[in-house]
């Protein structure tokens, strides 16, 4: 067969669904990965931006702490809202025109920021903001689902939120030179235009699903497939004997039958109750992205470069436990979610009331600071990869997108509470409502089954 033969059947084979067995060995699932990993950074870097660009906007227009934290609350009830019709449209069409449409949106927004004259306009471009968000959000976690098989998904969310954080570590001292040289208006401007750039490397290069790839061998197309159901599978066996009997009682491992349509979504409590918590622990992140700048310039009284450094290291802390909590739940416990949900839930309790004694020391806050972002992190990534283990491909999108409008409101709301909180009182009683907050998260979790899937 000559060269033009096989590239012309290969372009068939890609037309039907079907990946050639051309004895090629390829890894296009961990680019597209590194792909999804940059767009979130920079999703994740607009929302750190934020909070380096507050004081600075404040000044400016005069507004309070409150009206402040609108700019938050304001983009993530659009998110809210919007995560369900996108899950709707990524279920039916898949998410790849979606991605494109997001990210064009996304950075025109961000670029219109940089323009507004009033509180007013910046609340409207946060609000488009948010929309675009909820589609470049359900797009990347249904494009990791598709690409990833069982047991490797726990370490692609642990990479996936790992670099969300990498934004508030990275970008925090970046944005506060600008901030420095051209005022707060050039921050949105200019990072509008790598989300520009990764819009366009989507549509040379991303399909919704492997089979549709050009650059996927069979050979990968195979380890994607056919790890599932990864219960099934003797390293899974080998795992879970390693994993204590009282462990699994803890975590209330059940068997389960594979959610297949809307409906059993919506029925199912162990979704309804992650949901809810997320609610909590996304609401604890956000305060953070959004004030821990504020909090160490007026509590803290620190400059404002060291400021941004401080702020880095708690983002910092937050990319190792996502990086950690996804390798040990895929390769120590056998796939089990809920254990690093947990602990994680646990251990922020912890932190987050150690922070009412924050030392004077920048280098002891600075490691405290770095602490509390990796048990914050620890257990976030498997918020998004358990309804992972409870739902089909088809059906997760959906799952998703309540999943993630539950998040969206604790993003919403809780940096808006914080605000008034501040306005009313101080940095303690803040750090009293989180700790709290993390106990209820927890006593979610604590409802809900770690599954062991059975076929329907």
């Amino acid at each position: 067969m000559t060269v033009e033969a096989q590239r012309a059947g290969a372009r068939t084979s890609q037309k039907l669904g079907i990946v050639v067995d051309d004895g090629r060995r390829s890894g296009m699932r961990w680019i597209i990965l590194a792909l999804v990993c940059f767009i979130y950074m920079l999703v994740a870097a607009d929302r750190a931006n934020l909070g380096v660009a507050i004081p600075a906007i404040k000044a400016e227009f005069r507004i309070s702490n409150a009206e402040a934290g609108l700019f938050a609350t304001l983009m993530f009830v659009c998110f809210a809202v919007s995560n369900l019709p996108s899950s709707i449209v990524t279920r039916r069409y898949g998410p790849r025109f979606l991605m494109i449409g997001g990210l064009v949106v996304a950075a025109l927004a961000s670029f219109l920021i940089g323009t507004s004259t009033s509180p007013a306009q910046i609340k409207v471009f946060r609000s488009l903001l948010g929309v675009a968000e909820a589609a470049i959000s359900i797009c990347c976690m249904t494009t990791i689902n598709q690409w990833f098989s069982t047991r490797e998904r726990g370490t692609a969310a642990g990479f996936y939120w790992g670099s969300s954080k990498l934004g508030p570590v990275i970008c925090p001292p970046i944005a506060v030179v600008i901030l420095q040289s051209l005022g707060w208006r050039a921050i949105f401007q200019i990072f509008a235009v790598p989300v520009l750039v990764a819009a366009i490397i989507w549509f040379f290069f991303v399909r919704s699903k492997p089979e549709e790839s050009r650059f996927v061998s069979s050979a990968e197309l195979r380890q994607i497939r056919d790890a599932e159901p990864a219960t099934s599978t003797k390293a899974n066996v080998r795992e879970a004997r390693a994993v204590p009997a009282w462990l699994d009682r803890v975590i209330r491992l059940r068997t389960v039958k594979l959610i297949d349509t809307a409906g059993g979504v919506l029925r199912s409590w162990n979704l309804i109750g992650v949901a809810l918590a997320t609610i909590f622990m996304v609401g604890i992140f956000n305060v953070f992205l959004a004030w821990i700048p504020s909090y160490l310039l007026n509590a803290k009284h620190l400059p404002l470069a060291t400021s941004g450094v401080l702020a880095s290291t708690l983002f910092a802390g937050a990319v190792a436990g996502n990086f950690a909590g996804g390798w040990i739940s895929d390769r120590l416990l056998g796939q089990r979610r809920k254990p690093l949900m947990m602990a994680g839930a646990l251990c922020t309790t912890i932190a987050i009331t150690s922070l009412l004694f924050a030392p004077a020391s920048v280098f002891l806050l600075g490691a405290l600071l770095v602490a509390t972002g990796f048990v914050v992190g620890l257990g976030y990534p498997h918020f998004t990869t358990y309804p992972m283990s409870l739902t089909s491909r088809e059906v997760y999108p959906i799952a998703y997108g309540a999943l993630a409008t539950g998040a969206a409101l604790g993003a919403a709301f809780f940096p808006y509470i914080a605000g008034l909180i501040l306005d009313a009182s101080n940095w303690n009683v803040v750090f009293l409502f989180l700790a709290g907050s993390s106990l209820i998260c927890l006593l979610f979790l604590a409802t809900i089954d770690e599954p062991r899937v059975e076929a329907s």
